[in-house]
C-alpha cells in the first residue's frame, strides 16, 4: 500500500479558454460561448458552462455542437493570451509546491506534502491557491485534494465550478465506490461500454473483480483498474513529465467493412487528438494510423510533416490519406487509432507545411 502521508492537489481551471474570453469581453458573459471555428470541419476547443448545459463539449465537431445549440457564439482561439494566463497560474503554484506536474495549460498536480508556504493543511493550501488565481487573473479554478493523483483528479470534478473537495486517508475506496464507472479518469466510452457489459457500473462493482478477471478482460490495464478501485495510485508528481505522443483509438462492437464508415471514424479520432494537442499546446509532426483487423493482425501507416501540424483540417486530411492507402481492406476492422508524435511547440507562423515521405 502507498503511504497516506502524501498531500496531492489537482487544480483544474473552470472552462479555461472560454472563461478567458468571457473575462476579456463582458458582452460574452452569460452566453453559450465556444472557442473554435463554425466551419464544417471545425472542432470545439472549449465550451463555457452556458454552452455545456446544451450538451456541448470540447473535442466535439462544430457541426454537432451547432445542432445541439444553434445560438452558440464562436470565438477564435488566442493561444498567446491563454499561455500568458497559464504562466501566471503556474507562478502561483510555485509559491506553494516544489513539485508541480502540468498536464496542460489549465491543469496541474501539486505535491504539497512539505507545506512549502506554511499554510498548515492541504485543504487550506488549495483554498489559498484558488483565491489567488481569482484575485490575480479574474478566473475561477476547482481543486481536488487527496493522498494520491488519481483521487485528487477525481475529487476536482466533485464541486465544479469554483469549488474543491477533499478525499482523506482512509476514505479513498469508499469515495471511488460511489462513482459511476464512466467518471473514472482514463475510462473512455469504449471501455465504459465493455465494463458495463461485464456488470461493472460503479467503483464498487469494479472493486469486486479479481485481478485475474481484470487482466483477462483489460490486459495491461487490469492492474491499474484493480488499484484505483481500492483508492491506490503510487505515481509520483513528476515535474519533468514530458509527453512524446498523443493518440486515440476505438474498438468497435462489430467489425467495420464500409470504407465511408471507416473514414468517418478516422476523421473523428483525428479531431479528438487535435483537441488534446490544442489544449496541451503540443503539436506533432508525425501522424500514424493503426488498423487492427478482425483476425487481430495489425497494420500501421505513418507520414511526417516538416513542421508541427497545428491545423485540424491538415491532421484530418493526413489521417484519411493514410487509412485510404490501406484500401481495399483485407478483412473487417475491429480497431482504429490515430496518433501524433514528435511533439513540439506550435509553429511561430502559419506558413506552408511541407510533407516528408
Amino acid at each position: 500500500m502507498e503511504s497516506p502521508a502524501r498531500k496531492i492537489i489537482h487544480i483544474d481551471m473552470d472552462a479555461f479558454y472560454a472563461s478567458v474570453e468571457q473575462r476579456d469581453d463582458p458582452g460574452l458573459r452569460g452566453k453559450p460561448v465556444v472557442v473554435g471555428s463554425p466551419a464544417p470541419r471545425g472542432v470545439i476547443a472549449a465550451a463555457s458552462y452556458e454552452a455545456r448545459k446544451f450538451g456541448v463539449r470540447s473535442a466535439m465537431p462544430s457541426s454537432t455542437a451547432l445542432r445541439k445549440c444553434p445560438q452558440l457564439v464562436f470565438v477564435p482561439h488566442r493561444m498567446d493570451v491563454y499561455r500568458a494566463v497559464s504562466h501566471q497560474i503556474h507562478e502561483i503554484f510555485a509559491d506553494y509546491a516544489d513539485a508541480v506536474e502540468p498536464l496542460s495549460l489549465d491543469e496541474a498536480y501539486l505535491d504539497v506534502s512539505g507545506d512549502k508556504a506554511g499554510v498548515g493543511s492541504a485543504t487550506e493550501t488549495a483554498r489559498t491557491i484558488r483565491a489567488r488565481i481569482r484575485q490575480e487573473t479574474g478566473l475561477t479554478a476547482s481543486a481536488g485534494i487527496s493522498y494520491n493523483k488519481f483521487l485528487a483528479k477525481m475529487a476536482s470534478e466533485q464541486n465544479k465550478p469554483d469549488g474543491q473537495f477533499l478525499v482523506s486517508p482512509g476514505q479513498g475506496q469508499a469515495f471511488v465506490a460511489s462513482l459511476s464507472i464512466g467518471r473514472f479518469y482514463g475510462v473512455g466510452a469504449v471501455t465504459e461500454a465493455k465494463m458495463k457489459r461485464l456488470g461493472v457500473h460503479t467503483g464498487e462493482d469494479l472493486a469486486r473483480q479479481s485481478l485475474a478477471f481484470l487482466q483477462q478482460h483489460f490486459g495491461k490495464s487490469g492492474p491499474w483498474f484493480y488499484g484505483i478501485a481500492r483508492g491506490v495510485d503510487a505515481r509520483a508528481v513528476n515535474p519533468s513529465r514530458e509527453r512524446k505522443s498523443s493518440g486515440s483509438e476505438t474498438t468497435f462492437e462489430a467489425d467495420l467493412v464500409d470504407p465511408l464508415r471507416i473514414e468517418a471514424e478516422v476523421a473523428a479520432l483525428a479531431d479528438k487528438v487535435f483537441s488534446w494537442c490544442l489544449k496541451a499546446q503540443a503539436f506533432g509532426r508525425t501522424v500514424t494510423v493503426k488498423i487492427k483487423y478482425a483476425d487481430f493482425q495489425q497494420a500501421t501507416r505513418a507520414r511526417s510533416a516538416a513542421s508541427a501540424i497545428d491545423d485540424p483540417a491538415l491532421l484530418q486530411r493526413l489521417s484519411l490519406d493514410l487509412v485510404r492507402s490501406a484500401f481495399p481492406l483485407r478483412a473487417g476492422v475491429r480497431l482504429l487509432g490515430v496518433t501524433v508524435s514528435n511533439l513540439e511547440a506550435p509553429p511561430a507562423t502559419g506558413g506552408q507545411r511541407l510533407l516528408l515521405a
